[in-house]
C-alpha cells in the first residue's frame, strides 16, 4: 500500500487541506469531495457534449467541431483520471508504486489540458483563415487536414510532457500523493520549456486571431451597416444595423477560450513561482491545479448556453431519451395489467 495511503508517522492520513481533516474519519474529506464532485461534473458534462454532437448533424457542419469534439474527448479522459487521486485519499490499495502512479497521473493530465490548449489554439486560427480568407477558406480547410492536425496535436502533447518523468513535475501534478508533495520538485528549465513549447505559442496565437477577428468583423460591420443607411435612405426606409454573421460564432469561441485561461491563470502563476522557488504551498498547489481542472467542465456548460444550434440538439437528445422512458414504461404496464387479467382469469 502507498505510503500516503498508510499515512503520515502521527498516524494521520496525508492531506493538503488540513481543515478537512476529522478525527473520526480517517481519510482526506474536503479533497475527496472536491475531486468526485469535479470528477462527476465533468464526466457527466462532456457525455452529454459528445452525444449531442452525434446527434445534431448540423454542428458537425462547422469545422471548428472537429476541434470541440477533441476537447470533449481530453476532458472526458481528465475526468476518468481524476479517479486515481479518489481512489489514493479513500485508502484504496494501489498495485503500483506510489512514485510511479504520481508521475503517471501527473503525465496524462498534462497531456489531456495540453490537448484542450492546443485545440483552442487551433480553433482560433481556423476562424481566423474562415474570415480573412472565406474564397480558398474550403479548399486551405479540408477534413482530411483537419484530421491530421487533430493527430499532430496529440502526437505533440505527447512528446512534450514525456521529459516530466525524468527532469521534474509537468503542468499538473498529484500532489494529493505524499510523495509527489515531498520529493517530486519543479525544474526551472523543464518549466522555462514548458512555457516556450506550449503556454506562450498558444496564448499568442489565440490573442492575435481573436483581435484581428473582433477587428475584421468591426469593420465588416460598418461597412455593412453603412451601405444599409445609403440604400435604405435612397429608398425612404430606415436601415437596421447588422452585427457580422461570423461575429456571434467567434464570440461564443471567445468566451470558452477566456474562461479557459482564466482558470488556467492562477495555476500558471504559481507553476511559476514554484519553479523559480519563490513560493510554495500545498494549499495554494491544490486548489490552483483543480481550479484549472474545473474548465474540463466549464466548455460544455459555455457551449451549451451559447450556441443555439447545440441547444436545439440538446433538446433532440433529451426529447428522444424522454420518448424512450415513456414507451418503456407503457410496455412494462401493459405487460403488468396483462399479468393481472391473466391471474384473475386463473382464479375464476
Amino acid at each position: 500500500m502507498n505510503s500516503s495511503l498508510v499515512g503520515n508517522q502521527s498516524g494521520r492520513p496525508f492531506c493538503l487541506l488540513a481543515i478537512s481533516y476529522l478525527e473520526t474519519i480517517n481519510f482526506c474529506l474536503l479533497e475527496v469531495v472536491i475531486i468526485v464532485f469535479l470528477m462527476v461534473l465533468i464526466i457527466s458534462g462532456n457525455i452529454i457534449v459528445i452525444f449531442v454532437f452525434h446527434c445534431a448533424p448540423l454542428l458537425n457542419h462547422h469545422t471548428t467541431s472537429y476541434f470541440i469534439q477533441t476537447m470533449a474527448y481530453a476532458d472526458l479522459l481528465v475526468g476518468v483520471s481524476c479517479l486515481v487521486p479518489s481512489l489514493s485519499l479513500l485508502h484504496y490499495p494501489i498495485v503500483l508504486s506510489e512514485s510511479l502512479v504520481c508521475q503517471i497521473f501527473g503525465y496524462v493530465v498534462s497531456v489531456l489540458k495540453s490537448v484542450s490548449m492546443a485545440s483552442l489554439a487551433c480553433i482560433s486560427i481556423d476562424r481566423y483563415i474562415a474570415i480573412t480568407k472565406p474564397l480558398t477558406y474550403n479548399t486551405l480547410v479540408t477534413p482530411w487536414r483537419l484530421r491530421i492536425c487533430i493527430l499532430v496535436i496529440w502526437l505533440y502533447s505527447c512528446l512534450v510532457f514525456l521529459p516530466s518523468f525524468h527532469w521534474g513535475k509537468p503542468g499538473y501534478h498529484g500532489d494529493v500523493f505524499q510523495w509527489c508533495a515531498n520529493s517530486w520538485n519543479t525544474d526551472p528549465y523543464f518549466t522555462l520549456f514548458i512555457v516556450v513549447m506550449l503556454y506562450a505559442p498558444a496564448a499568442f496565437i489565440v490573442c492575435f486571431t481573436y483581435f484581428n477577428i473582433f477587428r475584421i468583423c468591426q469593420q465588416h460591420t460598418k461597412e455593412i451597416n453603412e451601405r444599409r443607411v445609403r440604400f435604405s435612405s435612397q429608398d425612404g426606409e430606415a436601415g437596421e444595423a447588422q452585427p457580422c454573421p461570423d461575429k456571434r460564432y467567434a464570440m461564443v469561441l471567445f468566451r470558452i477560450t477566456s474562461v479557459f485561461y482564466i482558470l488556467w491563470l492562477p495555476y500558471i502563476i504559481y507553476f511559476l513561482l514554484e519553479s523559480s522557488n519563490v513560493y510554495s504551498n500545498r494549499i495554494a498547489s491544490f486548489l490552483t491545479t483543480w481550479l484549472a481542472i474545473s474548465n474540463s467542465f466549464c466548455n460544455c456548460v459555455i457551449y451549451s448556453l451559447s450556441n443555439s444550434v447545440f441547444q436545439k440538439g440538446l433538446k433532440r437528445l433529451s426529447g428522444a431519451i424522454c420518448a424512450s422512458c415513456a414507451r418503456q414504461r407503457v410496455a412494462k404496464d401493459s405487460s403488468t395489467s396483462r399479468s393481472k387479467r391473466s391471474s384473475n382469469g386463473c382464479h375464476v
